[in-house]
């Protein structure tokens, strides 16, 4: 392999020779990544069982899409598998942001009060909500729905500043977010998640928690539905999709929230009930049983990115040896130029569009302009390999996905190789 290596790509012997130490670092911490793939593909296999899926759950339906029979049995299964008592899976859900602002649309009513208990939310929540943009384009401030922000004290939940946002009465929902975003820092895991929702519920039972779960779905052998949450969402071009499915995402949690959320996604009255599949369930299904096992690729993959860089003196996030809560390493570049170069590097080792050459952009949604490598079979797809950050200080680059492990050692070397072209690190 390193000949092949060396011969055809013009990997250093500096860089191939970090290279072997990191596989043996990680070699244990890859075996504790199996063990959670394993529990969570018998989660799945459970619920298919116990919901009879057969070759009739695979089919599709055209118009109005009533009485679904594959639609709503996986519907079922993800509430099953997610400790849920309902969900909604979608096709034309189109990411994990109109997920989100369902939810929030759902929910909330002029008066209420929506508070982040875990800092500022990602960029494209911010328009949604109303903290930037346009007056008058139909976000969350604009329909009468008040805003309050608990920022992160040491990359961890204030408590105690949340409990005094808590005390004001008009507070309906509070949304945590699982992943780090664009933040240095690493991303909450489910127990910690489960210690915010237990401490907002103690002040208020009736205040919904809703949990932004995207790159977090079957990297750990539980779901925050598991831990109090009253809503989870997610994309399934990231992990449930499996890297099969081609659109689409869901919302799981209690029905009445599940119930208000699906008269966002068609309207009051019909709900869940109205939708076609058009031909999308059989990528939904076998995607979903594929999960567990392709996101524990992403998350080996992971793995591998953080501690070849750690080995190379970078900074990075999680270390190879924490315990992970998302598919996400950030690794801390310095630089536009080295920034620029990672992406490059993992676009190069893309199967798809190897041969284009990502530059920064004005990304709708984002505030600076941001950069991607995204060579996917599934046009954005964040499970399969990708490389992605804002153009701006420090510089990070935050890798994932992998839908095959071996397939995800060559973009990180390559990211490796034309970072170390920028400066001299080894």
């Amino acid at each position: 392999m390193k000949d092949f290596l060396k011969s055809n790509y013009n990997i250093s012997d500096s860089l191939l020779e970090v290279y072997d130490k990191t596989v043996a670092d990680i070699a244990p911490y890859l075996e504790k990544v199996d063990r959670i793939a394993e529990i969570n593909t018998a989660k799945v296999l459970k619920a298919f069982a116990d919901n009879n899926v057969s070759e009739a759950h695979l089919g599709t339906t055209t118009g109005y899409g009533y009485d679904d029979l594959g639609r709503d049995t996986l519907d079922k299964i993800y509430a099953d598998v997610f400790g849920a008592e309902d969900a909604i899976v979608r096709h034309n859900i189109v990411n994990g942001t109109m997920a989100i602002a369902a939810c929030l649309f759902g929910i909330l009513r002029p008066g209420d009060t929506l508070v982040c208990a875990t800092g500022r939310p990602y960029d494209t929540l911010e328009e949604v909500i109303g903290i930037t943009g346009e007056a008058g384009n139909g976000s969350l401030a604009d329909l009468g729905v008040k805003y309050k922000q608990v920022d992160l004290v040491d990359n961890k939940v204030d408590f105690e500043s949340l409990g005094k946002v808590l005390q004001d009465p008009t507070v309906k929902a509070v949304e945590l977010q699982r992943s780090k975003g664009y933040s240095w820092r690493n991303s909450f895991s489910v127990d910690e998640l489960g210690e915010v929702i237990a401490f907002v519920k103690s002040v208020n039972p009736d205040i919904i928690c809703i949990v932004d779960n995207c790159y977090g779905e079957f990297v750990s052998d539980k779901e925050p539905t598991q831990v109090g949450a009253d809503l989870i969402v997610g994309s399934l071009i990231k992990n449930p999709g499996g890297g099969l499915a081609r659109c689409g995402g869901y919302i799981a949690g209690t029905a009445k929230c599940v119930e208000l959320v699906s008269y966002r996604l068609t309207c009051p009255g019909i709900g869940r009930e109205c939708g076609a599949t058009l031909n999308n369930n059989r990528d939904m299904y076998q995607g979903f049983f594929m999960a567990p096992h392709i996101v524990a690729q992403s998350v080996k993959a992971g793995i591998l990115c953080s501690a070849l860089f750690e080995n190379l003196g970078f900074e990075v996030t999680p270390k190879y040896s924490d315990i992970r809560s998302d598919i996400i390493t950030s690794v801390k570049l310095g630089s536009p130029d080295k920034l620029i170069e990672f992406c490059k590097g993992v676009q190069m080792g893309s199967p798809i569009d190897s041969f284009v050459v990502p530059a920064p952009w004005a990304m709708p949604g984002y505030q600076d302009q941001v950069i991607m490598a995204a060579g996917a079979f599934t046009s954005g797809s964040s499970i399969e390999v990708s490389a992605d950050g804002p153009i701006r200080e420090p510089y990070v680059a935050y890798f994932q996905g992998g839908i095959t492990f071996e397939s995800a050692k060559l973009p990180i070397l390559f990211a490796a190789q034309n970072v170390l072209k920028v400066g001299e690190n080894i």
